[in-house]
């Protein structure tokens, strides 16, 4: 057994999120035994929708049987309501907005790059170092620069679009049931369009509970009704996996982590910072470990960032949590919940924009640095019936204060929500003096957040990184930034940045890869979109 792994055995679930030792003496593993495996299912685009969370529009009894025999937290917050941004900081442990790897789906030419200090070590890595096998299957959808190979051992494949699997068949459960892994794989949830041949039941779009903000049309009630059909595919799916590891005799002893990169796709989820865009359902469920999870309760409540997620898998293998992570272990005896938690918004694809988020136990304040922005800008969505059916009724002034605030010309420097009298958010309190002491603080803790973890998201993206978004977006993106490039790069707008501008250089403790699998990842973003 690797030296590093038999350590780690006597100190699961006693290390802190700085990786120190709790001041419980009682360790989890009394005799040599194979350290847990750790599994990340990870889901896009899906809100809480399911039976584990009292939701009954539909049948999902696997996730409900899977959190009724696990751990279930209710009140985890991703740092990015769009995937890339959260990805980049979970597989890095580290807020993006510290790192520079905030932009939406940035550093992916072979001219615009960003490397992670050498210092800087990702999950992958620290199990890797542990003897851990790695794997991802699906995407990674990582903003900055690496060598996959350096981040996942156990296969060969490239990464994968949108939850799907490219590259070598990889039967991972019987290919590792020997040897401990670190796994992710990756799901589509709410990204679902096809339900041909798959037991979906039908779910009528006018039987459709909708929020007060949006404007219940059809198409609008469809995708609702939709990604309930997704909560069944996702429950379809989490059985496979559980059977995958049953039959290979490791589900016992595999730790996995259910949960969601961000909400679901309409507007005013995916991409905002309101509740139903950045928080996510999240189950860890470990059957040899169950009973000494458990000890703080079956369901969690307490506030958590999605960074804990990145630090508790370490935890959970017994291994050190670096000190410039920013999760905490959610098992550690010392863990009582976060203060607050932030979430951060900056570029989406094509559209600009900066805000910031802090979720506190009755709060959630949004700092909006761009408000001459609209909500409703330019965006990918533009073209999808529910986005078109929305932007018409605005147009025929048909809809509620509520349902036109996101199309107003101008967004509001803040935001302020009471969530247990406003759990939809629709009544900002900014201006109510019965809550002004309550808007000192939060703009306190953001002003102290931004200034302590070095926020990047102030600084403008350099030209290379708007040629970047010019060559992958093209005529979409009509934001100021990309307008401005395009003045004063007349002659050069239809030659690609590749043959404008060098190859970014790969520093000497990363060398390019040479794997025939890089070049087809590296442009894979230039042929699908979201």
């Amino acid at each position: 057994m690797h030296a590093r792994i038999f350590c780690c055995l006597v100190t699961i679930l006693l290390v802190s999120c700085k990786g120190e030792q709790t001041a419980s003496t009682t360790t989890m593993v009394e005799k040599e035994t194979t350290p847990p495996n750790i599994l990340w299912i990870y889901i896009e685009d899906q809100n809480a929708w399911n039976n584990a969370w009292g939701d009954y529009t539909v049948e999902t009894p696997n996730v409900l049987s899977f959190a009724e025999t696990g751990v279930k937290f209710t009140n985890i917050h991703q740092p990015a309501p769009v995937c890339s941004a959260t990805r980049s900081a979970l597989v890095t442990g580290k807020y993006q907005t510290t790192l520079g790897v905030h932009q939406h789906r940035s550093f992916r030419s072979e001219y615009n790059g960003y490397f992670l200090p050498q210092e800087h070590k990702t999950v992958p890595e620290l199990f890797i170092e542990a003897g851990y096998k790695t794997f991802n299957i699906g995407k990674d959808d990582y903003n900055f620069k690496y060598d996959r190979s350096r981040l996942y051992n156990a296969h060969s494949g490239i990464a994968g679009f949108q939850g799907a699997h490219d590259g070598e068949d990889f039967d991972w459960a019987k290919d590792l049931k020997d040897t401990p892994f670190f796994g992710q794989i990756q799901l589509k949830g709410g990204k679902h369009n096809k339900f041909k041949g798959m037991p979906i039941p039908k779910v009528n779009p006018d039987e459709m509970d909708m929020p007060p903000y949006y404007f219940a049309g059809p198409a609008t009630r469809k995708d609702w009704a939709k990604h309930y059909k997704t909560q069944v595919v996702s429950d379809i799916e989490l059985k496979q996996i559980l059977d995958e590891l049953d039959a290979n005799g490791i589900l016992d002893n595999t730790a996995v982590f259910w949960f969601s990169d961000h909400g679901m796709g309409l507007l005013r989820h995916k991409q905002d910072l309101y509740e139903d865009g950045v928080k996510v359902p999240l189950i860890i469920n470990w059957p040899n470990g169950q009973k000494q999870l458990a000890k703080k309760g079956k369901t969690r409540n307490e506030l958590a960032s999605g960074l804990d997620i990145t630090a508790t898998s370490l935890a959970l293998a017994g291994i050190e949590i670096p000190d410039y992570y920013d999760g905490k272990n959610l098992f550690a005896e010392d863990f009582t919940g976060h203060e607050y938690v932030i979430s951060a918004k900056d570029r989406m694809d094509f559209s600009f924009d900066r805000g910031r988020a802090v979720r506190t136990e009755n709060f959630r304040y949004i700092r909006n640095f761009t408000p001459e922005i609209p909500r409703a800008q330019s965006q990918f969505r533009d073209g999808k019936p529910f986005s078109k059916e929305y932007h018409q009724a605005y147009k025929d002034g048909i809809l509620t204060p509520a349902q036109a605030e996101y199309f107003k010309p101008r967004k509001p420097e803040e935001e302020l929500y009471h969530l247990a009298s406003d759990p939809h958010q629709i009544v900002n309190l900014v201006n109510d003096p019965r809550y002004q002491g309550e808007l000192v603080k939060h703009r306190q803790i953001l002003k102290n957040w931004i200034a302590e973890t070095n926020d990047q998201g102030a600084y403008p993206e350099s030209e290379l990184a708007i040629k970047e978004i010019l060559d992958m977006w093209g005529k979409s993106c009509v934001s100021e930034s990309c307008n401005a490039y395009r003045e004063k790069h007349q002659d050069t707008l239809s030659i690609k940045g590749s043959e404008l501008y060098p190859e970014v250089e790969w520093p000497e403790y990363m060398p390019k890869p040479k794997h025939a699998y890089f070049e087809k990842m590296e442009n894979i973003y230039q042929e699908n979109f979201q």
